[in-house]
């Protein structure tokens, strides 16, 4: 019965999906000149990786956008507009929109707006205003519910995804846009994922590098550290038998104690399991973001019990 609710909730999704989703109306073409005066001469970035470099960009009518900069050499002009249609026919919630694009000296796309800025700032940065509990909680909840949209019901071919910090984008409200989403790759340094066709407890190697770097993240919302400049090793701390003498000590201060307790414990079992997945897949990724949104139970969740708190 579990199983058939799945395929008719997995055929419903889809085809709402489908009802909805076509080109985008109107996809703008956006000036060099322009794109370069709102990024301060390309100055304001955001983040940068092997695929190339992100900027935030102001523009005159106080619009604040991202702007991302391809810099694969070997992508045809053909090639790059289809990457603009399809990024065009991506619509979720937790998915940052296609606004535009530039093909000047650089290829540009100009995403949605942008106004909080990264999650790594609001995290790392002093002078941002701490996000509280609830809002890290429905980052996590966002960031899963859309690696599930683009693994089941997005019906586009094969893409890459990273997740990061960095690269996840806070709206006016808050709400987690992935930013880093393409579809097609001339590095390696990505996990590509496969069609929408993929069964639903897909296990190959690429599923287990996202669900990964979900539990990474994870680790970060829960601390406040980044695994790459903590004091701690994160990854090593959330795989110990017991974590209970220590679990204080972690959690960002910045929370100033104010949070739920219950999902903390669901949070933290995410993400060891998570983490468990880079060498042996035991979760998908449906199955987190239906847990996390307390539709279902994690099956093997009674191998994760660890004494949190």
């Amino acid at each position: 019965m579990d199983r058939l609710i799945r395929k008719f909730r997995r055929l419903l999704l889809s085809w709402l999906h489908r009802s909805r989703s076509g080109p985008k109306c109107f996809i703008r073409r956006f000036s060099y000149k322009d794109i370069k005066m709102a990024t301060d001469g390309f100055h304001r970035i955001v983040y940068t990786n092997s695929h190339g470099a992100a900027y935030k960009a102001r523009f005159q009518d106080g619009e604040v956008a991202l702007v991302k900069e391809i810099q694969a050499l070997n992508l045809e002009k053909d090639a790059f507009y289809r990457e603009i249609q399809l990024l065009g026919r991506l619509h979720h919630r937790h998915l940052l929109a296609l606004q535009g694009f530039s093909t000047g000296r650089k290829r540009l796309l100009v995403f949605d707006n942008i106004e909080n800025g990264s999650l790594k700032e609001h995290l790392n940065d002093p002078l941002k205003t701490p996000l509280d509990w609830k809002t890290r909680l429905q980052i996590a909840i966002g960031v899963a519910a859309a690696l599930e949209y683009l693994l089941l019901f997005s019906n586009l071919p094969m893409y890459y995804v990273s997740i990061s910090s960095s690269s996840i984008m806070l709206d006016e409200n808050f709400t987690a846009k992935l930013s880093d989403v393409g579809f097609f790759n001339s590095v390696r340094n990505y996990a590509t994922m496969p069609h929408s066709s993929c069964p639903e407890d897909c296990s190959t190697q690429d599923c287990s590098n996202i669900i990964f770097q979900l539990g990474v993240l994870i680790l970060e919302l829960v601390t406040g550290q980044s695994p790459e400049e903590g004091d701690v090793d994160l990854i090593q701390w959330i795989q110990e038998s017991s974590i209970s003498s220590s679990i204080h000590r972690m959690i960002d201060p910045d929370l100033g104690g104010s949070y739920d307790s219950k999902e903390l414990k669901k949070l933290l079992a995410v993400a060891r399991l998570c983490i468990k997945t880079k060498d042996k897949p035991t979760i998908s990724i449906p199955q987190i973001s239906r847990y996390l949104q307390n539709e279902v139970d994690i099956p093997c969740y009674k191998y994760s019990r660890v004494s949190f708190i």
